[in-house]
């Protein structure tokens, strides 16, 4: 049985019983108890349940609902993971913070629904996120402490994203305190781009309404020019950089630090 089918079984017996024990969820699913295990381990740790000391079992979170019916291992996840991280760590109590579309940016979402200080804060909403991806609404909409604010649009099936004119009407109405944009390419020539010039208006319209840009990419895009510009450096103040495995490409983009528009968050392949 695929993880996606496990871990959907697990959260439906939850909703249905209130508590699970290790043995019994895998004599249901037929699998070991070591797998069990391990897939309560890893949700918890995404806040979807809460492990239990009885027969080291789980219960329920105060938040229950099911997982996206996609749940796909992308390239390049430990890239992602702390690229998320790292990018999560630069949003503050409060913001208004645009994501567009794609496995990167869903990672940043995942790192930002997972954040001890946005929980615990005092302010509501602690965060408000401004989205033209599908999945990362339903993702985050569960979140009571996070604000979900959708764009119109007609849904790409390729990437869950919103686009066209219905979803430039509402970010001509809203200010961002930060977009941080998950891209196909970016390099000191073209900038930041995407394959599709539909998502990359949206893109272009989330980082001209952004007081900030946080530009997330794993070592694959670096040195890449795709269809559709997004931004270019000139464009704001500032790039960062995480270690790559492709020095050549990240040093152009270091050296138009003081001219860059965005932070440029990157890193090394595993």
């Amino acid at each position: 049985m695929p993880r996606h089918e496990r871990w959907n079984a697990l959260l439906e017996a939850l909703a249905r019983d209130g508590q699970l024990g290790v043995e019994q969820a895998a004599s249901e699913l037929g699998v070991s108890t070591a797998t069990i295990r391990r897939d309560l381990d890893e949700l918890a740790e995404q806040r979807m349940l809460t492990r239990t000391r009885t027969r080291g079992g789980a219960v329920l979170t105060s938040v229950s609902y099911d997982l996206p019916l996609r749940y796909k291992t992308a390239r390049h996840a430990q890239e992602k993971l702390r690229i998320a991280r790292a990018a999560a760590s630069l949003v503050e109590v409060g913001w208004v913070v645009a994501l567009n579309g794609g496995t990167t940016s869903t990672e940043v979402a995942r790192s930002l629904a997972e954040s001890d200080e946005l929980a615990a804060s005092s302010v509501n909403p602690a965060l408000t996120i401004v989205t033209n991806a599908l999945n990362i609404a339903n993702e985050l909409a569960v979140r009571p402490h996070i604000k979900i604010v959708v764009t119109g649009g007609v849904a790409r099936p390729q990437s869950y994203e919103l686009v066209g004119p219905l979803s430039s009407g509402i970010l001509d109405l809203i200010t961002l305190d930060a977009a941080v944009i998950g891209v196909d390419g970016i390099d000191v020539r073209h900038g930041a781009t995407a394959h599709n010039e539909s998502e990359a208006g949206v893109n272009t319209q989330m980082v001209g309404r952004a007081r900030r840009v946080i530009v997330v990419a794993d070592s694959s895009k670096l040195g890449v020019g795709t269809f559709a510009r997004i931004c270019h450096h000139r464009q704001g103040r500032r790039t960062d950089h995480r270690r790559s495995r492709r020095p050549r490409h990240v040093r152009p983009l270091h050296r138009r630090r003081r001219r860059s528009p965005a932070r440029l968050i990157l890193s090394r392949s595993t």
